[in-house]
Order: structure tokens, then C-alpha cells, then sequence
């Protein structure tokens, strides 16, 4: 199970995946204190410092996954405390946009720095492959991190963001569902079912991140 192939893979993939979950993480915290409520910042939770965010029960879920070629995880959730907003259900839905947002632009970053490295030769040698192999991995964890996180199921940040659009009465409905949403998506995988609605908006994202670097590449003569 976990052979030479599997170890090459982590040590390429860890990097990638502790800094998506960390701006994940960070992402919203900084949302949610910039729009009254300083939870997280109080506790430590705005650090860039990966071992404040990891979750060892999620660190060690990844670990064991990537070797089925799946490499799901998760870290510590920062926490929010919606009573500081002035506007709870609008101003959460901004920090629950903020990680899979942040997510976005890392997986464009990625790209984009890929790119570069290849046009200038900067993609092989000693230490120009693996860290283009790492921005490739960076490439694919933080759209698929994205992804996961807009699914519309609370408590994701897409259930999240859903009940900041719906009328009041039904996000009221809807929140309701929050305890049961680890346990409907635990069916999903359970049945194989769940990439039915993770691989849209996955391909969805990943188009959108492509096409924003293509025009940003031509911009700059690239």
C-alpha cells in the first residue's frame, strides 16, 4: 500500500495540501474579522503557521487516502462567532466565500508560476522538477479543495454561502439540515454518488482558473 510510488507522491503533495488548507483556513478568519468578529484572531488562528490549522485525525485521513489515489482531508475549522456581525447570515456567507475564493487564486497562482517556469527552462534540473511537480499538485488540490468546500450541503462553506442567498424563511429551513450534513455526505461517498455533484463544479472551476491564466499569460506576453 504504501510503496516508493505512494512516498514520492506525498513528499510532492504535502507542501501543496498544507498550504491550501492553511489560506483556507486563515481566509476565513481574516473575512470574519474584518467584518466585526475577531474569534479567530484572538485565538492564534490567523498564523500562516500550518500546525495551528492541522487537524491530526484530517492530516492522518489524507495520509491514508492518497495511497487510493483520493487524498481527502481536512483541517481545524476556524472559528466564527456570527453574533458579532451586524448582518449574520450575509456576513457569514462572505467568510464561508473567502477559503474556496482563496483556494481559486492559489490554483490560478500555481499555474501561472508553472507556466513561467517552463517558457524561461526553469522546469527541470535537481530542483526545477519537483517544484514544477509541486505546482502542478498545488494546481490540482486547491481546485479540488474549492470544489469540495462549495458543495451545497451544510455544514460546507457552499451550504454556507446557499443560505446567504435563499429568502429568510427557507434559510431558516435549510439550517436546519446542519447536523445531518456530515452523515448525508458520509452516504454519498459511502454509495459513490458524491462526484455526481463534486465534479461539476470541480470541472466548472477549473475551466474558469485556465482560462483566467490564458488571458493573464497573453496580457504579460507569455
Amino acid at each position: 500500500m504504501f510503496d516508493a510510488g505512494y512516498l514520492q507522491q506525498l513528499i510532492i503533495a504535502l507542501p501543496a495540501i498544507l498550504l491550501a488548507l492553511t489560506f483556507h483556513e486563515v481566509a476565513h478568519g481574516w473575512a470574519a474579522d474584518k467584518l466585526g468578529d475577531p474569534t479567530a484572531r484572538l485565538l492564534g488562528r490567523l498564523s500562516l503557521n500550518p500546525l495551528v490549522h492541522l487537524d491530526p485525525m484530517g492530516t492522518l485521513a489524507f495520509a491514508v487516502s492518497l495511497a487510493a489515489g483520493v487524498g481527502f482531508g481536512w483541517a481545524k475549522p476556524v472559528p466564527v462567532e456570527p453574533r458579532h456581525f451586524r448582518r449574520p447570515r450575509r456576513d457569514m456567507m462572505w467568510v464561508a466565500l473567502a477559503g474556496p475564493a482563496t483556494n481559486f487564486v492559489l490554483a490560478i497562482l500555481s499555474v501561472v508560476l508553472f507556466a513561467l517556469a517552463r517558457r524561461l527552462g526553469l522546469d527541470a534540473g535537481f530542483v526545477g522538477e519537483p517544484v514544477s511537480l509541486m505546482l502542478q499538485a498545488s494546481f490540482g488540490i486547491n481546485t479540488a479543495l474549492a470544489a469540495f468546500n462549495l458543495i451545497p450541503i451544510l455544514p460546507f462553506d457552499g451550504g454556507r454561502i446557499l443560505m446567504g442567498v435563499l429568502p429568510s424563511r427557507l434559510a431558516w429551513s435549510y439550517s436546519r439540515s446542519e447536523p445531518y450534513g456530515f452523515f448525508v455526505v458520509l452516504g454519498l461517498i459511502l454509495l459513490g454518488w458524491l462526484h455526481i455533484i463534486f465534479w461539476p463544479i470541480y470541472t466548472t472551476l477549473r475551466a474558469a482558473e485556465l482560462a483566467l491564466v490564458d488571458n493573464l499569460l497573453r496580457i504579460v506576453g507569455f
